[in-house]
């Protein structure tokens, strides 16, 4: 099965992080607070895990801290996505850092960045300590070492450090997942504090349960996201908490590195411009026709999935269904001659092989006033993949379209279409979701396969009791995430 999990365990890892906190750049999400008198300036250990959103921003912040016009110790993601730890003097030279020459642009997995100081280390390298997924980074495009007992800014008193943006202007904004954000003042801890290989499968590496067992320091604090009015809140026993800015309760998911959600991937997408938002599940199709595809591949499973309409194109044309992963790219995702877009209305999209046409389900909805009274609202998605019962059923607002031109809240009921032919054609598919219009208006829609980006007014969960969605999941159909994927995806 060619899903990509990098360092996500699909299987239950024994240690359960509950939440993650979803940083928007465009919303120009950050966290902060003052730093104490260190308990040693010398020594700390940094520990966060995350999962990315846009690709390819410039200087994107994990942390910064400083002071004056030059003066800043960071951890950023580059624009050509190399990961880069530095602290420049006042006068904007490098004191030290270490520049990985390898990228991280994987926007469907969790890593868990691991950075241990000790500049009183007799052994110069070993003085600052790079750790990605449990490894430690040897190999990079720039190193510099830190001075024997160089102070380090990180862990200086009286300093705002900041999470996900610029230590001066409100500007280089982290977007992605942040989860399992820790500090530790005093100690470089090792790696296998904080984090472990699962026994089974020795080259994933999970987190390990901090909750206990470690002497933070003064400045240390343990951001878990648990709390989802105060996101900031340090459970350390510290009580270092963060201001925040721009970051809601819906801001707090449940896409962590013990559970990772589908979302969509900017990887594969397009025709037109594509704008991805709230950790890559909101997507702005801004100019017309536009397409994407989610980031989990599927050969087998029933799941179910939400897709909530903020902005209807002007003349009412998307669509949501799968496509092969073969065809991800957007000229063969969208294209007008075989994939149905021309057709005013909804289209439940059954993608098949560049030119076969009749393998598209397309205008399932149409313009029946009768099933709809607006496109917008929450279309829901019922994909059966079972070999030899291959499905897709669509639900509007709750209540599934039916054979007979109605819609009824019960799933028995529901008009579950045969999708055997195409599906067989290939071996795995990819959620899909995007527009067909033609006019060059906006069509805006948010994805929820069980970690939401907008705000749910009742909440329903799966079976498994897993995801959150606003109206019910039909009984044996489950939300798309590592956890049930072990189970059901094959």
């Amino acid at each position: 099965m060619p899903l990509i999990l990098g360092t996500n365990s699909i299987k239950d890892t024994g240690y359960d992080v509950a939440n993650s906190c979803r940083f928007n750049d465009n919303d120009s999400a950050s966290m902060s607070r003052t730093t104490e008198t260190p308990t040693n300036v010398d020594k700390y250990t940094f520990s966060v895990w995350i999962k990315r959103g846009n690709l390819g921003i410039s200087n994107c912040k994990i942390f910064s801290i400083g002071s004056g016009t030059y003066g800043e110790e960071k951890l950023e993601l580059k624009s050509d996505d190399l990961l880069w730890r530095r602290t420049e003097d006042d006068a904007g030279e490098t004191d030290y850092e270490r520049q990985t020459d390898r990228k991280f642009r994987d926007p469907s997995a969790w890593m868990h960045i691991f950075i241990a100081y000790d500049s009183s280390d007799g052994t110069a390298g070993d003085r600052m300590k790079m750790y990605i997924n449990g490894v430690q980074e040897t190999s990079f495009s720039g190193s510099i070492n830190p001075d024997s007992n160089e102070n380090a800014l990180l862990n200086t008193a009286s300093k705002t450090l900041y999470i996900g943006r610029y230590k001066g202007s409100d500007i280089q904004h982290y977007d992605g997942y942040m989860a399992e954000l820790a500090f530790v003042d005093g100690v470089d801890h090792a790696v296998t504090d904080f984090g472990e290989f699962d026994s089974d499968s020795p080259t994933i590496w999970k987190p390990k349960d901090i909750s206990s067992g470690i002497t933070w320091g003064n400045n240390g604090f343990y951001l878990d996201f648990e709390d989802s009015s105060a996101l900031g809140n340090d459970v350390s026993g510290n009580n270092n908490d963060f201001t925040v800015a721009n970051l809601a309760a819906t801001d707090q998911a449940t896409d962590t590195p013990t559970n990772n959600f589908c979302t969509m991937n900017p990887l594969a997408n397009k025709v037109t411009s594509v704008t991805f938002s709230e950790g890559n599940l909101k997507t702005d199709f801004a100019n017309g026709r536009g397409g994407s595809s989610s980031t989990f591949g599927l050969t087998t499973g029933k799941w179910y999935v939400e897709k909530n309409i903020t902005t209807m194109p002007q003349d009412e044309r998307f669509h949501l269904g799968v496509v092969p992963f073969e065809i991800q790219d957007a000229d063969d995702m969208i294209n007008t001659n075989n994939q149905g877009i021309g057709i005013s209305g909804f289209n439940a999209v059954i993608y098949a092989d560049s030119g076969s046409g009749s393998a598209v389900l397309d205008n399932f909805f149409g313009n029946n006033t009768t099933r709809f009274d607006s496109w917008t609202g929450i279309i829901g998605m019922a994909l059966d993949l079972t070999s030899g019962s291959e499905t897709i059923a669509f639900s509007k607002d709750g209540a599934w379209v039916t054979g007979s031109g109605t819609t009824d809240t019960d799933f028995s009921n529901a008009t579950k279409l045969d999708i055997s032919t195409p599906l067989a054609r290939h071996d795995v598919w990819h959620i899909a979701c995007g527009t067909g219009n033609s006019t060059g208006t906006s069509g805006v829609f948010s994805m929820n396969f069980g970690s939401p980006p907008f705000s749910i007014s009742s909440g329903n969960s799966d079976g498994n009791n897993l995801g959150n969605f606003e109206y019910a999941v039909p009984s044996g159909y489950y939300a798309l995430c590592t956890k049930n994927l072990a189970e059901f995806g094959g």
